[in-house]
């Protein structure tokens, strides 16, 4: 009994504060958009349309993210196989979220704009699915 306390304490003492693992968060994220966004500029200038260049520069931002995440920000309690395959499925939900919000703000926004406006409706979401289910 005695031990699973400690081990709560100690468990609890590595993990950050929530606004400090947001803050976290953000900064991986700033990090990962720029992986989005400078791989969505090279398929742009490859001819890809604005879709599936974002969807596709999603992929180099998602890798940066979860090796950042992983490693930096959340103190999981699973190991990497286990994080990888909750992280893919929040990734499926994210990306067609992406798609989906770019779609929809493409009727009111150039590219860029509508881009950088989905990106900040999804980061707090984004944040909470990876405390509460990905990283626990």
């Amino acid at each position: 009994m005695r031990y699973s306390i400690d081990i709560k304490r100690q468990k609890s003492a590595q993990q950050p504060t929530w606004m400090v693992g947001l803050v976290l968060h953000i900064v991986t994220g700033v990090i990962a958009t720029a992986a989005h966004y400078l791989a969505m500029w090279g398929f742009l200038q490859t001819g890809m349309s604005s879709l599936a260049a974002t969807s596709s520069g999603f992929v180099f931002g998602a890798i940066t993210r979860f090796l950042l995440s992983y490693f930096h920000v959340f103190s999981p309690t699973t190991a990497v196989p286990h994080a990888v395959w909750r992280f893919i499925l929040a990734l499926m939900f994210q990306m067609l979220c992406n798609t989906a919000l770019v779609a929809l703000f493409l009727h009111i926004l150039p590219l860029w704009y509508a881009q950088v406006a989905t990106t900040i409706v999804l980061t707090v979401v984004n944040y909470m699915i990876y405390r509460t289910w990905v990283f626990k």
